[in-house]
């Protein structure tokens, strides 16, 4: 994992439409940041506990790409969003990785190795796409099923 300690864990924000986005750095402070940004932005347009499961996932997922990927060539991790009524599509992508991205099975007492079973369990479906230049994107749809013919703008 690349670290940076004066780099500003958020590098970037923009909002088109309903989409919102933050690129942050690859560093563990973008992690708590982003899930506030993004609670923020959430509560005030879902219900309660479907905030907190975005939450929830936007930090396993971000945890993800900053444990196992690569940044992007920029040198950050893009998260996106958007709020279709009751549904909340998220994605992070980054710089890809050598490794699957897939759901493991830790023995009752590894203290990590949980997150995608973590978000398989809240996401209404979830999934992994990869671009020509190799970035990856893990999505997840919260609250319903998403519209993943067209990704969050």
């Amino acid at each position: 994992m690349t670290t940076t300690p004066s780099a500003p864990p958020v590098l970037d924000s923009r909002q088109r439409g309903d989409a919102r986005a933050v690129a942050v750095a690859h560093q563990p402070s973008a992690v708590p940041v982003a899930r506030r940004t993004i609670t923020a932005d959430v509560s005030s347009r879902v219900d309660e506990e479907l905030a907190h499961e975005v939450s929830v996932v936007v930090s396993e997922l971000l945890g993800n790409a900053l444990r196992h990927a690569r940044p992007d060539d920029s040198g950050r991790v893009l998260l996106r969003w958007q709020v279709r009524g009751d549904v909340v599509d998220v994605e992070v992508t980054d710089g890809g990785s050598a490794s699957e991205v897939r759901p493991q099975r830790p023995s009752p007492l590894a203290t990590s190795g949980r997150g995608l079973r973590i978000v398989r369990s809240l996401a209404h479906e979830w999934g992994v796409t990869e671009d020509e230049e190799g970035r990856r994107t893990v999505w997840a749809a919260l609250g319903g099923p998403t519209k993943r013919r067209h990704p969050v703008a």
